[in-house]
């Protein structure tokens, strides 16, 4: 089990050079083009993945890393989001939109229980026939 841990490593190097390289934009590849870079990583697997990782990968913005030394991550620079139920404004819209739907909804249930009440009863007038008259 132990003679394949240098394959499985040198196979884990290969995918992982190779997928960074190709979901990498062309014009942040420094030193080469992007299809010699992924040459160079299927046909030179070893040296080809360790050159990208050092030479060929773009190098991330250091607001992205995130990481100070020592530290670990770094709280401060990670921009803080807040979800919806803590905006009040967004409740508040939330609220406006939902009194609006209740208030069509009643509307039309009137409207539609008034035209079911002047079916079901029709006008009487008299001498139209009906007994008593």
């Amino acid at each position: 089990m132990i003679r394949f841990l240098p394959y499985l490593a040198e196979l884990a190097l290969l995918v992982f050079c190779l997928i960074d390289c190709i979901q990498s934009p062309p014009h942040q590849i420094r030193n080469l083009d992007k299809v010699v870079w992924i040459l160079l990583i299927v046909f030179i697997p070893i040296i080809g993945g360790v050159a990208w990782l050092v030479a060929g990968r773009p190098q991330r913005a250091p607001s992205q890393q995130q990481w100070r030394m020592g530290n670990g991550f770094s709280e401060a620079s990670r921009p803080r989001s807040t979800s919806p139920d803590d905006d009040p404004a967004f409740l508040r819209s939330i609220n406006t939109e939902h009194e609006a739907t209740l208030k069509k909804w009643e509307d039309d249930l009137k409207a539609r229980e008034a035209r079911l009440r002047a079916e079901e009863t029709p006008p009487t007038t008299p001498g139209d026939g009906q007994p008593g008259a």
